[in-house]
Protein backbone atom coordinates (compact mmCIF):
# COMPACT_ATOMS: atom_id res chain seq x y z
CA UNK A 1 0.00 0.00 0.00
CA UNK A 2 0.94 3.57 -1.20
CA UNK A 3 2.96 5.88 1.91
CA UNK A 4 0.39 7.30 4.26
CA UNK A 5 1.22 10.84 5.18
CA UNK A 6 -1.18 12.70 7.77
CA UNK A 7 -1.96 15.68 7.49
CA UNK A 8 -2.94 17.39 10.70
CA UNK A 9 -5.53 21.06 9.04
CA UNK A 10 -5.48 23.60 12.67
CA UNK A 11 -7.51 26.54 11.28
CA UNK A 12 -10.37 28.53 12.66
CA UNK A 13 -11.14 30.95 15.82
CA UNK A 14 -13.81 28.38 17.46
CA UNK A 15 -15.73 31.24 18.24
CA UNK A 16 -18.53 28.74 19.69
CA UNK A 17 -16.14 27.99 22.72
CA UNK A 18 -15.43 31.66 23.34
CA UNK A 19 -14.33 33.25 25.56
CA UNK A 20 -11.57 29.92 26.20
CA UNK A 21 -11.20 29.71 22.41
CA UNK A 22 -9.89 33.24 20.88
CA UNK A 23 -8.38 34.33 17.58
CA UNK A 24 -4.05 34.11 19.20
CA UNK A 25 -5.59 30.95 21.13
CA UNK A 26 -7.81 28.91 19.15
CA UNK A 27 -9.89 25.81 20.18
CA UNK A 28 -7.52 23.00 18.73
CA UNK A 29 -5.38 24.76 22.10
CA UNK A 30 -8.13 24.33 24.38
CA UNK A 31 -7.66 21.53 27.16
CA UNK A 32 -10.00 18.66 28.33
CA UNK A 33 -9.54 17.81 31.70
CA UNK A 34 -6.99 15.57 31.41
CA UNK A 35 -5.35 18.24 30.59
CA UNK A 36 -4.11 17.43 27.01
CA UNK A 37 -4.96 20.04 24.29
CA UNK A 38 -7.45 18.69 20.96
CA UNK A 39 -4.06 19.47 19.03
CA UNK A 40 -2.18 17.29 21.12
CA UNK A 41 -5.46 14.86 21.49
CA UNK A 42 -5.02 15.33 16.96
CA UNK A 43 -1.34 14.55 17.58
CA UNK A 44 -1.09 11.30 19.07
CA UNK A 45 -4.09 9.90 16.71
CA UNK A 46 -1.86 10.75 13.72
CA UNK A 47 1.68 9.76 15.32
CA UNK A 48 -0.26 5.87 15.91
CA UNK A 49 -0.73 5.86 12.46
CA UNK A 50 2.37 6.84 10.58
CA UNK A 51 4.14 4.29 8.78
CA UNK A 52 6.91 7.18 7.62
CA UNK A 53 7.58 8.40 10.90
CA UNK A 54 6.24 11.80 9.07
CA UNK A 55 3.53 14.20 10.01
CA UNK A 56 2.34 17.43 8.35
CA UNK A 57 0.75 19.96 9.89
CA UNK A 58 -0.90 22.97 8.20
CA UNK A 59 -1.59 25.96 10.42
CA UNK A 60 -1.25 29.33 10.87
CA UNK A 61 2.05 31.15 10.83
CA UNK A 62 0.69 33.12 14.18
CA UNK A 63 0.36 30.16 16.18
CA UNK A 64 3.06 28.27 14.67
CA UNK A 65 5.46 28.44 18.17
CA UNK A 66 2.90 27.43 20.36
CA UNK A 67 1.64 24.27 17.93
CA UNK A 68 5.64 23.38 18.16
CA UNK A 69 4.94 23.34 22.36
CA UNK A 70 2.56 21.09 22.09
CA UNK A 71 3.89 18.69 19.85
CA UNK A 72 7.30 18.83 21.61
CA UNK A 73 5.86 17.68 25.01
CA UNK A 74 4.88 14.57 23.41
CA UNK A 75 7.12 13.85 20.11
CA UNK A 76 8.87 10.63 22.09
CA UNK A 77 8.90 8.86 19.18
CA UNK A 78 11.03 11.23 16.95
CA UNK A 79 8.40 12.40 14.41
CA UNK A 80 9.80 14.33 11.77
CA UNK A 81 7.43 17.39 11.82
CA UNK A 82 6.45 18.85 8.38
CA UNK A 83 4.54 22.76 8.28
CA UNK A 84 2.90 24.76 5.59
CA UNK A 85 2.36 27.84 7.51
CA UNK A 86 0.02 30.52 6.18
CA UNK A 87 -0.07 33.74 6.89
CA UNK A 88 -3.90 33.94 7.79
CA UNK A 89 -6.75 31.58 7.00
CA UNK A 90 -7.97 30.89 3.50
CA UNK A 91 -10.45 28.03 3.96
CA UNK A 92 -9.75 24.24 3.89
CA UNK A 93 -9.41 24.25 0.14
CA UNK A 94 -6.24 25.99 -0.53
CA UNK A 95 -4.92 24.16 3.01
CA UNK A 96 -5.43 20.82 1.61
CA UNK A 97 -4.51 21.60 -2.22
CA UNK A 98 -1.29 23.12 -0.66
CA UNK A 99 -0.91 19.77 1.29
CA UNK A 100 -1.28 17.70 -1.45
CA UNK A 101 1.59 19.59 -3.62
CA UNK A 102 3.99 19.82 -1.14
CA UNK A 103 3.33 15.88 -0.44
CA UNK A 104 3.16 14.73 -4.30
CA UNK A 105 7.15 16.22 -4.18
CA UNK A 106 8.28 15.13 -1.21
CA UNK A 107 6.72 12.01 -0.70
CA UNK A 108 5.47 11.06 -4.35
CA UNK A 109 2.26 11.32 -6.28
CA UNK A 110 1.14 7.19 -5.09
CA UNK A 111 1.37 8.66 -1.77
CA UNK A 112 -2.61 9.13 0.85
CA UNK A 113 -3.00 12.30 2.17
CA UNK A 114 -4.62 11.48 5.55
CA UNK A 115 -6.95 15.04 6.21
CA UNK A 116 -7.18 16.00 9.51
CA UNK A 117 -9.12 18.58 11.69
CA UNK A 118 -6.94 19.66 14.43
CA UNK A 119 -10.13 20.36 16.96
CA UNK A 120 -11.82 17.14 17.26
CA UNK A 121 -11.81 14.28 19.40
CA UNK A 122 -12.35 10.70 18.73
CA UNK A 123 -12.22 7.87 21.74
CA UNK A 124 -12.57 4.75 19.86
CA UNK A 125 -8.54 4.71 17.97
CA UNK A 126 -9.58 0.94 17.11
CA UNK A 127 -12.30 1.51 14.99
CA UNK A 128 -10.50 5.16 13.81
CA UNK A 129 -7.86 2.66 12.17
CA UNK A 130 -9.82 0.50 10.78
CA UNK A 131 -11.61 3.04 9.11
CA UNK A 132 -8.65 4.55 7.90
CA UNK A 133 -7.38 1.19 6.30
CA UNK A 134 -10.90 0.66 4.65
CA UNK A 135 -10.25 4.07 3.16
CA UNK A 136 -6.97 3.52 1.69
CA UNK A 137 -8.54 0.97 0.04
CA UNK A 138 -10.90 2.82 -1.64
CA UNK A 139 -8.15 5.47 -2.17
CA UNK A 140 -6.05 2.80 -3.97
CA UNK A 141 -9.18 2.56 -6.65
CA UNK A 142 -9.02 6.26 -7.20
CA UNK A 143 -11.96 7.30 -4.70
CA UNK A 144 -11.39 10.64 -2.28
CA UNK A 145 -12.49 8.88 1.04
CA UNK A 146 -14.43 11.28 3.57
CA UNK A 147 -15.35 9.67 6.98
CA UNK A 148 -19.14 9.83 7.66
CA UNK A 149 -20.55 9.62 11.24
CA UNK A 150 -23.15 7.36 12.07
CA UNK A 151 -25.69 9.71 13.68
CA UNK A 152 -26.65 9.22 16.84
CA UNK A 153 -29.26 11.68 17.36
CA UNK A 154 -31.20 14.44 15.10
CA UNK A 155 -28.60 16.79 14.66
CA UNK A 156 -29.24 20.03 13.41
CA UNK A 157 -25.48 21.47 13.92
CA UNK A 158 -23.92 19.15 11.51
CA UNK A 159 -23.82 18.97 7.56
CA UNK A 160 -24.85 15.41 6.58
CA UNK A 161 -23.58 13.17 3.30
CA UNK A 162 -26.28 11.02 1.76
CA UNK A 163 -24.97 7.48 0.93
CA UNK A 164 -25.26 5.98 -2.54
CA UNK A 165 -24.02 2.93 -4.61
CA UNK A 166 -22.08 0.11 -2.21
CA UNK A 167 -18.49 -0.16 -2.91
CA UNK A 168 -17.10 -3.47 -2.53
CA UNK A 169 -18.46 -3.61 1.74
CA UNK A 170 -15.76 -0.78 2.08
CA UNK A 171 -18.00 2.17 1.94
CA UNK A 172 -20.55 4.42 -0.20
CA UNK A 173 -20.16 6.31 -3.22
CA UNK A 174 -21.46 9.66 -2.11
CA UNK A 175 -24.57 10.58 -3.65
CA UNK A 176 -24.51 14.31 -2.13
CA UNK A 177 -23.50 16.56 1.01
CA UNK A 178 -26.45 18.19 2.73
CA UNK A 179 -26.22 21.42 4.57
CA UNK A 180 -27.14 21.68 8.27
CA UNK A 181 -31.04 21.21 8.09
CA UNK A 182 -33.91 21.65 10.35
CA UNK A 183 -34.73 19.55 13.42
CA UNK A 184 -37.92 17.95 11.25
CA UNK A 185 -35.22 16.92 8.34
CA UNK A 186 -32.63 16.31 10.85
CA UNK A 187 -35.01 13.40 12.36
CA UNK A 188 -36.07 12.33 8.96
CA UNK A 189 -32.47 11.82 8.52
CA UNK A 190 -31.57 10.07 11.90
CA UNK A 191 -34.89 7.36 11.16
CA UNK A 192 -34.20 6.71 7.29
CA UNK A 193 -30.53 5.61 7.45
CA UNK A 194 -29.09 6.93 4.68
CA UNK A 195 -27.58 9.96 5.67
CA UNK A 196 -23.81 10.08 8.13
CA UNK A 197 -22.88 13.58 9.45
CA UNK A 198 -19.83 14.58 7.74
CA UNK A 199 -16.77 14.61 9.85
CA UNK A 200 -14.43 17.19 7.96
CA UNK A 201 -12.13 13.84 7.35
CA UNK A 202 -10.75 12.91 4.29
CA UNK A 203 -8.37 10.00 3.08
CA UNK A 204 -7.27 10.55 -0.63
CA UNK A 205 -4.25 9.34 -3.17
CA UNK A 206 -1.98 12.53 -4.28
CA UNK A 207 -2.53 12.07 -7.50
CA UNK A 208 -6.22 11.53 -7.50
CA UNK A 209 -6.90 14.22 -5.63
CA UNK A 210 -4.81 16.81 -7.84
CA UNK A 211 -6.28 15.56 -10.99
CA UNK A 212 -9.55 16.16 -9.62
CA UNK A 213 -8.74 19.86 -8.41
CA UNK A 214 -7.74 20.08 -11.82
CA UNK A 215 -11.32 18.89 -13.42
CA UNK A 216 -13.22 20.60 -10.65
CA UNK A 217 -11.11 23.71 -9.81
CA UNK A 218 -8.67 24.23 -11.75
CA UNK A 219 -8.09 28.41 -10.92
CA UNK A 220 -7.63 27.44 -7.00
CA UNK A 221 -4.79 24.48 -7.97
CA UNK A 222 -3.34 26.88 -10.29
CA UNK A 223 -3.09 29.76 -7.43
CA UNK A 224 -1.93 27.77 -4.84
CA UNK A 225 0.82 26.03 -7.23
CA UNK A 226 1.88 29.79 -8.14
CA UNK A 227 2.11 30.61 -4.42
CA UNK A 228 3.98 27.66 -3.54
CA UNK A 229 6.61 28.47 -6.01
CA UNK A 230 7.37 31.88 -4.20
CA UNK A 231 7.21 30.60 -1.22
CA UNK A 232 10.46 29.62 1.46
CA UNK A 233 11.48 26.57 2.76
CA UNK A 234 13.27 26.90 6.62
CA UNK A 235 15.01 23.42 8.02
CA UNK A 236 15.29 23.44 11.66
CA UNK A 237 16.44 20.13 13.82
CA UNK A 238 13.68 17.95 13.80
CA UNK A 239 11.27 20.10 11.48
CA UNK A 240 10.93 21.49 8.31
CA UNK A 241 8.43 24.61 7.53
CA UNK A 242 7.22 26.21 4.32
CA UNK A 243 5.93 29.78 4.98
CA UNK A 244 3.48 30.53 2.25
CA UNK A 245 3.88 33.84 0.45
CA UNK A 246 1.37 36.28 1.24
CA UNK A 247 1.19 38.25 -1.47
CA UNK A 248 0.33 35.17 -4.07
CA UNK A 249 -1.60 33.75 -1.61
CA UNK A 250 -4.23 36.20 -0.77
CA UNK A 251 -4.80 35.78 -4.85
CA UNK A 252 -5.99 32.08 -3.91
CA UNK A 253 -10.18 31.51 -3.27
CA UNK A 254 -11.35 31.52 0.11
CA UNK A 255 -13.77 27.92 -0.27
CA UNK A 256 -13.83 25.08 1.80
CA UNK A 257 -13.13 22.07 -0.04
CA UNK A 258 -16.29 20.23 0.28
CA UNK A 259 -17.67 23.68 -2.06
CA UNK A 260 -14.39 23.85 -3.94
CA UNK A 261 -14.19 19.90 -5.22
CA UNK A 262 -16.65 17.12 -3.19
CA UNK A 263 -19.81 18.66 -4.48
CA UNK A 264 -18.77 18.35 -7.83
CA UNK A 265 -16.48 15.26 -8.16
CA UNK A 266 -17.81 11.94 -9.12
CA UNK A 267 -15.59 10.10 -7.43
CA UNK A 268 -16.10 10.65 -3.83
CA UNK A 269 -16.83 7.90 -1.69
CA UNK A 270 -17.60 7.90 2.31
CA UNK A 271 -16.86 5.39 5.01
CA UNK A 272 -19.45 4.59 7.54
CA UNK A 273 -17.96 4.63 11.42
CA UNK A 274 -18.26 5.06 14.82
CA UNK A 275 -15.63 6.06 16.64
CA UNK A 276 -16.51 8.19 19.57
CA UNK A 277 -16.64 11.18 17.48
CA UNK A 278 -17.10 15.10 18.65
CA UNK A 279 -16.74 17.95 16.62
CA UNK A 280 -16.30 19.81 20.41
CA UNK A 281 -18.42 22.89 18.13
CA UNK A 282 -20.08 23.75 21.26
CA UNK A 283 -20.50 24.28 24.89
CA UNK A 284 -23.15 22.01 24.60
CA UNK A 285 -20.42 19.22 23.40
CA UNK A 286 -18.30 19.98 25.61
CA UNK A 287 -20.13 19.27 28.80
CA UNK A 288 -21.17 16.07 26.75
CA UNK A 289 -17.98 14.85 27.46
CA UNK A 290 -18.08 14.46 31.08
CA UNK A 291 -21.43 12.86 33.64
CA UNK A 292 -23.26 15.02 35.90
CA UNK A 293 -24.08 15.28 39.19
CA UNK A 294 -27.08 14.84 41.18
CA UNK A 295 -28.63 17.49 40.00
CA UNK A 296 -27.35 17.54 36.40
CA UNK A 297 -24.72 19.75 36.86
CA UNK A 298 -20.90 19.48 35.34
CA UNK A 299 -19.11 21.67 37.56
CA UNK A 300 -14.67 22.68 37.38
CA UNK A 301 -13.43 24.53 39.75
CA UNK A 302 -14.70 25.74 43.32
CA UNK A 303 -18.11 26.24 43.66
CA UNK A 304 -21.06 26.19 46.31
CA UNK A 305 -24.44 26.02 44.56
CA UNK A 306 -28.19 25.94 45.91
CA UNK A 307 -31.13 24.47 44.05
CA UNK A 308 -29.25 24.28 40.81
CA UNK A 309 -29.77 21.81 38.12
CA UNK A 310 -28.51 20.98 34.90
CA UNK A 311 -25.62 23.06 34.82
CA UNK A 312 -22.06 23.32 33.13
CA UNK A 313 -19.75 25.73 35.21
CA UNK A 314 -16.40 25.90 34.27
CA UNK A 315 -14.36 28.16 36.58
CA UNK A 316 -10.81 27.47 37.61
CA UNK A 317 -9.75 30.40 39.21
CA UNK A 318 -12.68 31.84 40.79
CA UNK A 319 -15.68 30.81 42.98
CA UNK A 320 -18.98 30.37 41.85
CA UNK A 321 -22.24 31.02 43.93
CA UNK A 322 -25.34 29.73 42.53
CA UNK A 323 -28.91 30.13 43.96
CA UNK A 324 -32.32 28.40 41.61
CA UNK A 325 -30.35 28.15 38.25
CA UNK A 326 -31.35 25.14 35.85
CA UNK A 327 -30.04 24.45 32.50
CA UNK A 328 -26.84 27.42 32.02
CA UNK A 329 -23.81 27.54 30.59
CA UNK A 330 -21.48 29.57 32.69
CA UNK A 331 -17.52 29.80 31.96
CA UNK A 332 -15.32 32.19 33.83
CA UNK A 333 -11.90 33.74 32.57
CA UNK A 334 -9.74 35.87 34.25
CA UNK A 335 -10.87 38.93 32.10
CA UNK A 336 -14.04 37.91 30.59
CA UNK A 337 -17.79 35.63 31.76
CA UNK A 338 -19.78 33.68 30.02
CA UNK A 339 -23.65 33.24 31.00
CA UNK A 340 -25.89 31.43 28.11
CA UNK A 341 -28.94 28.89 27.81
CA UNK A 342 -27.63 25.99 27.65
CA UNK A 343 -29.69 25.12 24.95
CA UNK A 344 -28.61 28.38 22.95
CA UNK A 345 -25.15 26.90 23.16
CA UNK A 346 -24.14 27.49 18.50
CA UNK A 347 -24.93 31.01 19.54
CA UNK A 348 -22.28 31.72 21.54
CA UNK A 349 -20.30 32.76 18.56
CA UNK A 350 -22.52 36.44 17.96
CA UNK A 351 -20.63 37.56 20.96
CA UNK A 352 -17.44 36.66 19.90
CA UNK A 353 -18.28 37.99 16.23
CA UNK A 354 -19.57 41.47 18.11
CA UNK A 355 -16.38 41.79 20.10
CA UNK A 356 -14.44 41.30 16.70
CA UNK A 357 -16.33 44.09 15.22
CA UNK A 358 -15.57 46.35 18.26
CA UNK A 359 -12.14 45.23 17.95
CA UNK A 360 -12.44 44.47 21.62
CA UNK A 361 -9.58 42.64 22.68
CA UNK A 362 -11.38 39.72 24.05
CA UNK A 363 -12.00 38.39 20.82
CA UNK A 364 -8.37 38.08 20.20
CA UNK A 365 -6.33 37.62 23.48
CA UNK A 366 -5.74 35.88 26.76
CA UNK A 367 -4.61 37.79 29.28
CA UNK A 368 -1.91 35.28 29.64
CA UNK A 369 -0.59 35.50 26.00
CA UNK A 370 1.88 32.98 24.95
CA UNK A 371 4.55 33.70 22.66
CA UNK A 372 7.88 31.93 21.15
CA UNK A 373 9.96 32.68 23.78
CA UNK A 374 7.54 32.16 26.65
CA UNK A 375 4.37 34.10 27.65
CA UNK A 376 3.12 37.37 29.87
CA UNK A 377 -0.45 38.05 31.83
CA UNK A 378 -1.83 41.66 32.01
CA UNK A 379 -1.99 42.19 35.47
CA UNK A 380 -3.62 45.39 36.02
CA UNK A 381 -3.93 47.87 33.35
CA UNK A 382 -5.79 51.94 33.32
CA UNK A 383 -5.24 55.21 31.35
CA UNK A 384 -1.50 55.38 30.57
CA UNK A 385 -0.19 52.14 32.11
CA UNK A 386 -0.47 48.67 32.31
CA UNK A 387 1.01 45.73 34.93
CA UNK A 388 2.57 42.36 33.24
CA UNK A 389 4.03 39.58 34.48
CA UNK A 390 6.57 38.16 31.70
CA UNK A 391 7.91 34.29 31.76
CA UNK A 392 11.10 33.87 29.00
CA UNK A 393 11.70 30.45 28.71
CA UNK A 394 15.43 29.42 29.17
CA UNK A 395 17.69 30.32 25.82
CA UNK A 396 14.29 32.57 25.45
CA UNK A 397 14.81 36.11 23.67
CA UNK A 398 12.27 38.90 22.32
CA UNK A 399 12.98 40.80 19.73
CA UNK A 400 15.16 43.51 19.68
CA UNK A 401 12.91 46.71 19.78
CA UNK A 402 11.77 49.98 20.50
CA UNK A 403 8.67 51.32 21.69
CA UNK A 404 7.37 55.26 20.72
CA UNK A 405 5.01 55.84 22.92
CA UNK A 406 5.81 54.76 26.44
CA UNK A 407 8.46 53.51 28.85
CA UNK A 408 9.12 50.17 30.26
CA UNK A 409 10.05 49.49 34.13
CA UNK A 410 11.51 45.64 34.86
CA UNK A 411 11.93 44.09 37.97
CA UNK A 412 13.62 40.55 38.60
CA UNK A 413 11.30 37.86 40.23
CA UNK A 414 13.14 34.93 39.44
CA UNK A 415 16.12 33.86 37.11
CA UNK A 416 18.62 35.79 35.35
CA UNK A 417 17.95 38.69 32.73
CA UNK A 418 20.33 39.40 29.76
CA UNK A 419 19.44 43.06 28.91
CA UNK A 420 20.18 45.11 25.75
CA UNK A 421 19.34 49.24 26.63
CA UNK A 422 20.27 51.28 23.85
CA UNK A 423 24.26 50.90 23.64
CA UNK A 424 24.47 49.46 26.88
CA UNK A 425 24.35 45.80 28.03
CA UNK A 426 24.39 44.08 31.35
CA UNK A 427 23.04 41.01 33.83
CA UNK A 428 20.14 41.68 36.40
CA UNK A 429 19.53 39.50 39.10
CA UNK A 430 16.46 38.41 41.27
CA UNK A 431 15.36 41.57 43.21
CA UNK A 432 17.10 44.43 40.32
CA UNK A 433 15.71 46.02 37.96
CA UNK A 434 16.29 48.58 34.97
CA UNK A 435 14.37 51.64 33.27
CA UNK A 436 13.73 51.42 28.92
CA UNK A 437 13.18 54.97 28.43
CA UNK A 438 10.21 55.70 24.52
CA UNK A 439 12.83 55.21 21.83
CA UNK A 440 15.65 53.48 23.26
CA UNK A 441 16.27 49.95 21.39
CA UNK A 442 16.17 47.32 23.64
CA UNK A 443 16.13 43.55 24.42
CA UNK A 444 15.25 41.31 26.99
CA UNK A 445 17.27 37.69 27.20
CA UNK A 446 16.76 34.44 29.31
CA UNK A 447 20.33 33.15 29.17
CA UNK A 448 19.95 30.70 32.30
CA UNK A 449 18.75 26.97 32.77
CA UNK A 450 15.58 27.73 34.74
CA UNK A 451 12.70 30.60 33.97
CA UNK A 452 13.37 33.66 34.07
CA UNK A 453 10.22 35.64 35.59
CA UNK A 454 10.17 39.48 35.84
CA UNK A 455 7.56 42.53 36.46
CA UNK A 456 6.66 44.90 33.47
CA UNK A 457 5.47 48.45 34.03
CA UNK A 458 4.36 50.61 31.21
CA UNK A 459 4.00 54.23 31.19
CA UNK A 460 3.29 56.75 28.42
CA UNK A 461 0.54 58.56 26.42
CA UNK A 462 -0.57 55.31 24.94
CA UNK A 463 0.26 51.03 25.81
CA UNK A 464 -1.28 49.52 22.89
CA UNK A 465 0.06 46.35 22.08
CA UNK A 466 0.80 47.60 18.68
CA UNK A 467 3.28 50.19 19.26
CA UNK A 468 6.64 48.38 18.87
CA UNK A 469 9.20 48.21 16.25
CA UNK A 470 11.14 45.38 15.65
CA UNK A 471 14.54 45.36 14.29
CA UNK A 472 16.38 41.54 15.04
CA UNK A 473 14.47 38.57 16.09
CA UNK A 474 15.27 35.05 15.87
CA UNK A 475 12.16 33.84 15.33
CA UNK A 476 11.39 35.24 12.05
CA UNK A 477 9.12 37.55 13.23
CA UNK A 478 10.52 40.37 11.27
CA UNK A 479 8.15 40.70 8.33
CA UNK A 480 5.48 41.00 10.81
CA UNK A 481 6.16 44.71 12.27
CA UNK A 482 2.82 45.48 14.10
CA UNK A 483 2.37 42.05 15.45
CA UNK A 484 1.24 42.27 18.99
CA UNK A 485 2.50 41.14 22.30
CA UNK A 486 5.14 41.98 24.02
CA UNK A 487 7.89 41.10 21.41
Amino acid sequence: MSTLIPCIIAGGAGTRLWPVSREAMPKPFMCLQDGESLLQKTFRRAVGLCDTGQLLTVTQRDVFFRTLDDYRSLNDEDVELDFILEPFGRNTAPAIAAAALHVSRHHGAEAHLLVLPADHLITDLAAFGAAVDAARRLADEGWLVTFGIQPTKAETGFGYIEKGQALNNEGFAVARFVEKPDATTARQYLDGGLHLWNSGMFCMRVDSLLQELKTHAPQLLSAVANCLEQSQIFKGKQELHLELDSRTFAQVPDISIDYALMEHSQKVAVVPCQLGWSDIGSWQAVRELSPGDSNGNQCNGEHVLHDVHNCYIDSPKRLVGGVGLNDLIIIDTPDALLVADGKRSQEVKFIAQALKRQGHDAYRLHRTVTRPWGSYTVLEEGPGFKIKRIVVKPQGALSLQMHQHRSEHWIVLSGTAQVTNGDLEYLLATNESTFIKPGKHHRLVNPGAVDLMMIEVQSGEYVGEDDIVRFADIYGRMPLETDSGSA
